[in-house]
């Protein structure tokens, strides 16, 4: 296999997330396969001495990253360049560069920004799509679906409508990488060109192979906040049996409320953020994972994570989780935002253990077909080829 020169660039936000994660994995990915990766960042914390609206002229296009990328492309010749986030700083600007230099581009699609101001199709606790394939998505500024700022929204909206106005989702990105099939069919219906729409997911590396699963409790991993369920889940908890154990690990605004419903209750314990490797440890131990999100996600790692354990699923049965989990065979589904519905599917299979082994058998099997480093590499390297071949007809980098 040809050895390729990569660039990946990514604008990392102010709290390192999930986004910087799989630029990191994906990079070294590409290293250990022997690939030359040229890394490219910038960090929005450089954004706290400008004013808002620098900030927001930046972000809709920024000169300074337009003309340092065009140098730093005719420098390092990439065969491909690999986006992850351009926003604030490296902006639409970036793409730009890339296209002015003949660099074919990949974009990953970490969230829904595209095609909703908020990113996440969530609006007042439920999923909403009044800005999908909208010509002005106006409502997200409206509502103020960015942080309640309507400011922020509108600067968000303004960034993509530039984008659109530039014709750079035709032109200058080749392929845009979906990560489950279901946010693929989002984007399609929100006006990126489904021929370009490819959907490659997330992976989990090292391996953590199949765990035990006799610890005898149910496990969240992840964020404490109103888009992942929380609410529900406590709920749901709150009239679960006593024998039904649940786990918490996270941290974010709502721990003040976990913290609270484990002091009231004393099967529900909160264990704080944790490193991975006890995040692994307790999945290997856990009889199920609970994944309430009431936000679509666009791909949930802490599931993949499960999955690569054998330990089985119960997650909200719809966006990215019901496209990734079939009920009954690879996991287990409940209707989203329904507490009740989430604790009596818990209580439906929590005695039944030859079901649940059936069941993390057939998720530990579909991690290793889907969501391993090895798999991910022969996708990377089949997208990479598509988008050369696309843009090999480009023009030399102008000088």
């Amino acid at each position: 296999m040809k050895k390729l020169r990569v660039a990946v660039l990514h604008n990392s936000y102010t709290h390192f997330g999930g986004e910087d994660v799989v630029f990191q994995a994906e990079s070294e990915l590409l290293r250990s396969y022997g690939h030359e990766v040229l890394t490219y960042t910038v960090s929005n914390d450089a954004l706290n001495r400008l004013s808002g609206w620098r900030m927001a002229r930046q972000a809709i296009w920024n000169p300074d990253t337009y003309r340092n990328l065009r140098q730093w492309f005719a420098e390092h010749k990439p065969d491909v360049v690999h986006f992850h986030n351009i926003l604030y700083i490296l902006s639409p600007s970036s793409y730009q560069a890339a296209y002015d230099c003949g660099v074919p581009v990949v974009q990953t699609l970490h969230n829904y920004r595209l095609i909703c101001p908020g990113g996440q199709l969530l609006r007042n606790g439920k999923p909403c799509e009044l800005c999908v394939g909208k010509s002005f998505p106006i409502w997200g500024s409206v509502y103020g679906c960015y942080r309640g700022d309507r400011r922020a929204t509108l600067i968000r909206t303004l960034i993509v409508l530039n984008q659109r106005r530039m014709g750079v989702w035709g032109n200058a990105i080749q392929i845009f990488l979906a990560l489950t099939e279901f946010s693929r069919q989002k984007f399609i219906e929100g006006g990126l060109p489904a021929h370009k729409l490819v959907v490659k997911p997330n992976f989990v590396h090292p391996d953590p192979g199949e765990g035990e699963h006799t610890g005898g409790f149910a496990l969240f991993v992840g964020r404490l906040s109103q888009e992942k369920g929380i609410d529900v889940m406590l709920r749901a908890w709150e009239q679960a049996p006593s024998h039904i154990p649940l786990r918490i690990i996270g941290d974010g605004p709502l721990a003040v409320q976990v913290q609270q419903a484990a002091a009231r209750h004393p099967h529900i314990q909160w264990l704080g953020k944790q490193p991975r490797e006890q995040v692994i440890e307790q999945m290997r131990a856990a009889r199920l994972l609970i994944f309430p999100s009431v936000c679509y996600e666009t791909m949930g790692l802490s599931l993949v994570e499960a999955m690569a354990t054998g330990l089985p699923v119960v997650a909200s049965a719809h966006g990215s989780m019901a496209s990734m989990l079939a009920h009954g065979e690879t996991g287990f589904l409940f209707e989203p935002g329904n507490a009740d519905a989430l604790r009596e599917q818990v209580m439906r299979v929590w005695e039944q253990p030859a079901l649940l082994e059936r069941v993390g058998r057939a998720a530990r099997a579909e991690y290793l077909s889907r969501y391993t480093a090895e798999r991910n590499h022969e996708m990377l390297m089949e997208i990479y080829q598509r988008a050369i071949e696309e843009r090999k007809e480009a023009t030399a980098c102008v000088s």
